[in-house]
């Protein structure tokens, strides 16, 4: 578990803090199973996961798709997004965690 969160996880741990997200409660850094969600709801069995490029190689993929299933099974949805998306545009990220755990009219 990292104890300095990056820029983007920063950021949108700023938008997901307090229930300012339409009131849906996050936690930051949750422990689920044997992997540690970036953020998670547990109300919601969301797992939101902020990818740096680190993520880019093949064997990051690979265990990303692998640790995506592994939390499935435990029935968490995982949403994924890339930091620079979070750090250029955190509203639009947010708006679609909201259509996310949201149904649709």
């Amino acid at each position: 578990m990292r104890k300095a969160p990056s820029d983007a996880e920063r950021k949108l741990w700023y938008e997901l803090r307090d229930r300012r997200l339409d009131g849906l409660k996050f936690r930051r850094q949750f422990p689920i199973g044997n992997y540690i969600a970036d953020f998670a709801s547990e109300a919601c069995k969301l797992i939101v996961e902020v990818d740096g490029k680190q993520h880019d190689d093949d064997d990051a993929v690979a265990y990303d798709e692998e640790r995506t299933k592994a939390l499935e099974a435990l029935g968490w949805r995982v949403i994924r997004f890339y930091a620079g998306d979070v750090v250029r545009n955190v509203k639009d990220v947010c708006s679609c965690i909201l259509a996310a755990v949201k149904p649709s009219p």
